[in-house]
């Protein structure tokens, strides 16, 4: 069985290695926030109502019995 200080070294070392991780998908999530918005500014600009697309989905599935499936962004 390992020792008590070779259990707190692999927890520690765990949650530094989770806490990198981490970064790195909060900073990968600005990146996707961003592109995101890029698209949706652009198709506004070309005149998309996206908002208006999305009730339109959003009616299209209740009729087939999916509404839950479908969220506002």
């Amino acid at each position: 069985m390992t020792s008590n200080e070779e259990q707190i070294g692999f927890h520690k070392g765990s949650l530094s290695v989770l806490a990198k991780e981490q970064e790195s998908f909060v900073q990968l999530l600005s990146v996707v926030q961003q592109l995101m918005q890029a698209h949706i500014k652009a198709l506004k600009e070309l005149g998309v109502d996206l908002e208006a697309e999305m009730k339109k989905a959003q009616e299209a599935a209740k009729s087939q019995g999916l509404a839950h499936k479908i969220s506002k962004p």
